[in-house]
């Protein structure tokens, strides 16, 4: 890394819920909401975006842990705007605090670790299995 990220440095992305972002379940009366695992990813990709600004040429982020609460479903049409603040940074091993509102409240909240890592070494171990 060319610089290590400061202790509350932040980042924020917005996206509205579409189809795309939707449970795959949503019949029979069950509306279409906000799932889960499209949520992860782009508070994954938040934080990823975070550290951005930190990483030298060959370098990029993996995620390593997350926990999470999904507080709360958001409808399709609804804007989502995720957040990732860095909390603890120990080498090339950084812990975030994430957070998504909708318009009307927080609907998730969590920590989530990203290791830094050099892409060939990654690519390497990648093509080893």
């Amino acid at each position: 890394m060319k610089c290590s990220p400061k202790i509350g440095l932040t980042g924020q992305r917005e996206f509205v819920v579409n189809s795309q972002l939707a449970i795959d379940f949503a019949q029979d009366g069950m509306p279409a909401v906000l799932s889960t695992p499209a949520l992860i990813g782009l508070l994954e990709r938040t934080a990823r975006e975070v550290l951005a600004e930190c990483l030298e040429a060959g370098e990029n982020s993996v995620g390593i842990e997350i926990e999470l609460r999904h507080l709360a479903p958001t409808p399709l049409g609804r804007k989502v705007i995720c957040m990732a603040k860095v909390i603890h940074v120990d080498g090339g091993k950084i812990s975030f605090q994430i957070e998504a509102s909708d318009e009307a409240e927080v609907i998730a909240r969590g920590v989530h670790k990203r290791q830094v890592i050099r892409v060939a070494s990654f690519a390497k171990r990648v093509g080893l299995k």
